[in-house]
């Protein structure tokens, strides 16, 4: 089936698919009941190419044309999950789509799961400075959701790679959240422009799209 997953992906219009052995992250699921996960050892990461052309228009943050991209991505990355899952459970097997952009706890911005977590794992890109996943062709152009299934699948190895001396995103960030390293990353710095954002640019959601922009490996 791994292969057979990974062409609905792919047909569907994806730029990636991964598959990564899970098992150890499952007691970082918070906002997932263990019981719910219980056995769901296998992560199916899926990701969506963000337009290049479309993040142009972010100049100094966001516009409503970006944030119509980025929801469609998501809408895409939901559709394909579900794809995903029908395929698993007709063939005996459990499946737990998760969404793409659903935001659980917004005092800490956090969602089910990491998705960038289990991304890592099925080797789909590392996390760069800005603290966001990176594809090796799409950069952090890329949006992701993930499924977890008990098929026993076979699984991609993490990438071994790093932004090298890439330091774009330092050098674009409005409020210098971005480090040397992803580890020093100011979340509180980016959330604040964030929320200026969502209200000042007219996007009602937390979506800036600059760091994102400059981002190719």
């Amino acid at each position: 089936m791994y292969k057979e997953l990974k062409d609905i992906a792919i047909s569907s219009g994806l730029t990636a698919c991964g598959v990564g052995y899970i098992e150890d992250l499952r007691p970082h699921f918070d906002a997932l009941p263990s019981d719910q996960t219980e056995g769901l050892s296998y992560g199916i990461s899926i990701g969506a190419r963000v337009s290049a052309s479309v993040l142009k228009g972010c100049i100094i943050g966001p516009t409503r044309h970006y944030l119509h991209h980025y929801k469609m991505l998501n809408l895409l990355l939901d559709q394909t999950a579900l794809k995903i899952s029908l395929a698993i459970q007709d063939k005996g097997y459990k499946a737990l789509p998760i969404p793409a952009s659903q935001i659980v706890d917004w005092e800490k911005q956090t969602a089910h799961l990491s998705h960038k977590m289990i991304a890592l794992r099925a080797g789909i890109g590392w996390i760069g400075r800005n603290n966001l996943l990176v594809h090796p062709k799409a950069g952090s152009k890329i949006r992701i959701a993930t499924v977890l299934t008990d098929m026993p699948l076979q699984t991609d190895k993490p990438l071994e790679r790093d932004c090298g001396s890439c330091k774009k995103c330092i050098e674009i960030c409005p409020v210098s959240a971005v480090k040397e390293s992803y580890r020093d990353w100011d979340k509180s710095a980016c959330l604040a422009k964030l929320k200026y954002f969502a209200k000042e640019h007219n996007v009602g959601q937390y979506i800036c799209g600059l760091c994102i922009k400059v981002c190719q490996p």
